[in-house]
This record gives C-alpha cells, sequence and structure tokens, in this order.
C-alpha cells in the first residue's frame, strides 16, 4: 500500500468486527531505505509501497476451515483497492505465476535468464518459482 487511507481503516475495523480468534491483519512499514534502492537493484521490486499488508488466520480444527478462510478472503478483497498490486514473495502460498510476476515486477526477465543459466533444469524450484527462460 502507497497509503493508509481512511476508507482502508473503516475497512479493517469491519473486517475485526468479524474477525475469527486468532485473526489478524499484518501492516508492516516498508519505503524508507528499501524505497531509497533502485527497482533493479536487487530482486524485490515493489519499492513504491509504504506498508506490506496482508491478513492471517490461524486454527486448528479443520471444520473451522471455511470460516477462516473466508474471512480472510473477504478482508482481502476488501483491502485490494488500496494495495500497489506488488507482493512480498515470503508472503506468498502456492498461489500461481501471476502472483509470482507481482512480487518481481519488471526485473522478473533477469531473474528468469539467471534462472537459466544457474538452474536450467528448475532443480531449485520448491519456492516461489521462477522458471528458467524459454
Amino acid at each position: 500500500m502507497r497509503e493508509i487511507a481512511d476508507q482502508a481503516i473503516d475497512a479493517m475495523l469491519a473486517a475485526y468486527m468479524t474477525a475469527p480468534r486468532e485473526s489478524l491483519l499484518v501492516l508492516q512499514q516498508v519505503g524508507g531505505a528499501i524505497s531509497r534502492v533502485p527497482m533493479d537493484g536487487t530482486p524485490y521490486a515493489n519499492r513504491d509501497a509504504l506498508y506490506d499488508c496482508f491478513p492471517i488466520s490461524i486454527w486448528d480444527n479443520p471444520s473451522d476451515d471455511e470460516t477462516h478462510i473466508r474471512w480472510a478472503r473477504d478482508l482481502w478483497d476488501a483491502m485490494r483497492p488500496f494495495s500497489t498490486g506488488g507482493v512480498y514473495a515470503n508472503n506468498l502460498g502456492e498461489e500461481g505465476i501471476d502472483r509470482v510476476l507481482a512480487a518481481y515486477g519488471e526485473n522478473y526477465p533477469r531473474l528468469a535468464a539467471l534462472k537459466n543459466k544457474y538452474d536450467p533444469t528448475n532443480l531449485f524450484r520448491l519456492n516461489q518459482n521462477i522458471k528458467p527462460a524459454t
């Protein structure tokens, strides 16, 4: 997020009114030194964000799956309009290539070329995978 707009605060407060136990929304301040590095200086591309924002819901009982998953998805849907569209790779689950592309942005092609050079068989793929360039 580039800012925490009043409407975003309203969305967060509304979500907490229905939050299951042990559920939260993380707002991690970024910017600062991160924003002073050129975008192509490291793989991290989302240097215009001031906050990393993501919902977390933790539970043990499988019968609670639907409640917790729905809460986290609804909260993210409410926060999405305030997002830059980027994502921090360490926050990703198995969400597909579009989210990996959102994490690395314009740096992805360069990273794919490096992957092609140093790991063309994609041995190191059990992560937010950057596939070798084709």
